[in-house]
């Protein structure tokens, strides 16, 4: 999938995650969905919503020719587990550089581009970790990694820590 275009969908992935429980109020959807404005809320959606883009690609990929499911899969889910950091990293250069942004649109705009930007910066990337042999030990450590944060994404959207990361700005 063309990179620009898979950002895109990341954005619209996020955006859904973002204000999927706010506008439905399931309770089933909390696991998955920002509950409030905290950093933390942020890098779940972006989790979550890299890995709901992830799984509607494979079906769009998997009857084309030369797709290969084992690079596919481990790119995606590498890929799943980075992209909460990647908007993290770029979401604080404003901050860094400029400070509190104390606009509504200015911020809104800022939070489009680091999503939609985070989006290429991992798709890209992804592109060539597909092409790669994931050894087993790789496999398991990605796996890992997987399951770790789905336990926390899941674990500390009902029982917060102590960390200002998890406080509401």
């Amino acid at each position: 999938m063309n990179v620009f275009l898979k950002a895109f969908f990341f954005l619209l992935s996020f955006t859904l995650f973002h204000f999927g429980y706010e506008l439905t109020g399931f309770g089933v959807l909390k696991p998955f969905c920002g509950i409030n404005e905290s950093v933390f809320q942020h890098l779940k959606m972006a989790f979550w919503g890299y890995g709901l883009l992830a799984i509607f690609e494979y079906w769009y990929l998997k009857g084309k020719k030369g797709f290969k499911q084992n690079g596919f899969w481990y790119s995606r889910v590498l890929s799943m587990v980075v992209v909460p950091w990647v908007v993290f990293l770029l979401w604080y250069i404003v901050p860094a550089v400029y400070g509190r942004i104390n606009s509504l649109l200015p911020e809104l705009i800022w939070a489009v581009l680091i999503t939609y930007s985070s989006g290429l910066v991992v798709s890209t990337i992804e592109k060539d970790m597909e092409r790669i042999g994931f050894r087993r030990g790789a496999g398991v450590s990605i796996i890992t990694m997987l399951v770790i944060s789905v336990f926390l994404f899941t674990i500390f959207t009902y029982k917060l820590p102590w960390l200002d990361m998890f406080e509401i700005p």
